[in-house]
């Protein structure tokens, strides 16, 4: 007679067979530059879902039930930070209730926290617009800054999910080479650029002037985040 337990083991094997082999960090994104970059640095360790597209202008989100749901189930919120998503982030990390995500803890990663911000106010004067305390938000611009925020990430990645500390180091560093090669490249065919003027219709480049030494001599909204006039277009 064949032996119970090896029978009950042999009928379970297909079973076996199709489960993970682990679960998946699960990250919820505010934006696709970071959602991008926790893909690249988890690889099949991560199940990444993004919060906007490149699409949309990530001041203006409203903390859907769908978003809510999300940020609920994840294990690590990668944004931006810097107040760029002040109008809804805090909102949906409330109503999520994932204690894992709320500021200040492991679970909560503000890329902006890792690198040098441009454009911080002298002083706070809503009359100015939407002006940021802590700094122009719009960081992803320098990929200088992508190369801080890799390596920010991957120390976050190690510290939520330690069993794969390995697998998420050896990401990073490969990551971090082939991005600065790219860099070297990009620095190279640029340098025609530099010292060129150039306008924006919102103070949105910054950063990307300040890597590529450019210069920037207008701007069409006359104050952050306001619709530029007809007047106002025609004295720039």
């Amino acid at each position: 007679m064949i032996n119970r337990k090896l029978l009950s083991a042999v009928c379970a094997l297909p079973l076996l067979l199709t489960l993970p082999a682990h679960a998946a960090l699960r990250i919820f994104a505010c934006e696709p530059e970071w959602g991008a970059l926790a893909q690249e640095l988890g690889g099949n360790l991560v199940e990444v879902s993004v919060a906007t597209s490149a699409l949309q202008d990530p001041h203006q989100i409203q903390a859907k039930p769908s978003l809510i749901a999300r940020a609920r189930n994840a294990d690590l919120v990668v944004c931006t930070g810097a107040e760029l998503e002040i109008g809804w982030l805090p909102v949906l990390l409330q109503q999520s209730g994932n204690a894992k995500v709320q500021n200040g803890q492991p679970g909560n990663f503000a890329a902006a926290d890792y690198v040098r911000k441009l454009d911080v106010p002298g002083q706070l004067d809503r009359a100015q617009g939407d002006v940021h305390a802590a700094g122009n938000p719009h960081i992803q611009t320098d990929p200088r800054n992508i190369a801080l925020v890799a390596t920010a990430l991957g120390a976050r990645l190690q510290q939520v999910d330690p069993s794969h500390a390995a697998q998420y180091a050896q990401a990073q560093a490969d990551f971090t080479q082939r991005w600065q090669q790219a860099m070297a490249r990009w620095a190279t065919q640029a340098m025609p650029l530099k010292g060129a003027s150039v306008a924006s219709q919102h103070k949105a480049f910054v950063y990307l002037y300040d890597w590529l030494g450019l210069k920037e001599v207008a701007v069409l909204e006359p104050k952050p985040g306001v619709e530029p006039t007809a007047s106002h277009l025609q004295q720039v």
